[in-house]
Order: C-alpha cells, then structure tokens, then sequence
C-alpha cells in the first residue's frame, strides 16, 4: 500500500492522462459516425459510443489493477466508480466537444480549466490537502 505523500498518486495518473486520454479522445472521435443525430439500438450514437468506450477502458483497468505497477488506493474505488465518474463524462465531453462550433468547444475547454485552476486554489492552497 502506498504511503507518505499525496504527491506519489501523481506518478502514475500523469502518465495515463498525458499519454492516454488525448489519444483515446481523438481517435475515438475520428471512429464516431458522421450524423451526431443518428441512432444505434435505439440510442444517440454519441451516448450509446461512450457508454460502449467507458465500459471497455473499465474492464482493462480491473487487468491493470492485478499488476504491481497499477494501485487503487482506495478500497471503494474500482471498476464501477471508474466508469461512472471518469469515463462516461470524458467520452460525453469528448464527442459533445467533437460536434460543437470551435468557439463553443473553446469555451468549454476553457471553463474545464478554470475549474481545475479554481480546485488547485482550494486544494492546495486553502485546504493544503495536495
């Protein structure tokens, strides 16, 4: 079990976020059909990709967590709070985003960091948690 700093989790997320994320966002845009409007099994294209694409990175990440080299630190973090709360919105965002006007997307893209910025204020600076 990792201990010591809150800094050590970042290891490991800065690699799959730097390497993974981008990478699997534009490829997986670049697969989506060209009609955002059009329906598989009854639902949106878009929703029913993210939820297929979220559901697969989560099963590849429960391989991944039997390895040394991939730690869940928390005992109620798993596959399901994985797909729920960091796949299915990363994929909505990233095929919503793919179908907007550039300026919208844009404004997404920026909202996003000011969140994070405004997280990294609380966090770090007033809660001194990170």
């Amino acid at each position: 079990m990792p201990s010591g700093t809150a800094f050590l989790i970042l290891v490991g997320v800065g690699i799959e976020i730097s390497l993974m994320f981008p990478v699997v966002a534009l490829t997986m845009c670049k697969l989506l059909p060209e009609d955002p409007r059009a329906n598989i099994l009854g639902i949106n294209n878009r929703i029913f990709f993210a939820l297929v694409n979220a559901g697969l990175i989560s099963f590849i990440e429960i391989f991944l967590a039997k390895t040394p080299t991939f730690i869940w630190v928390y005992p109620w973090w798993g596959a399901l709070p994985v797909f729920i709360t960091v796949y299915i919105p990363f994929f909505l965002a990233a095929f919503y985003a793919y179908d907007w006007p550039p300026r919208r997307g844009a404004i997404f893209i920026g909202a996003l960091f000011a969140l994070d910025a405004l997280m990294l204020v609380v966090f770090a600076g007033i809660l001194h948690w990170i």
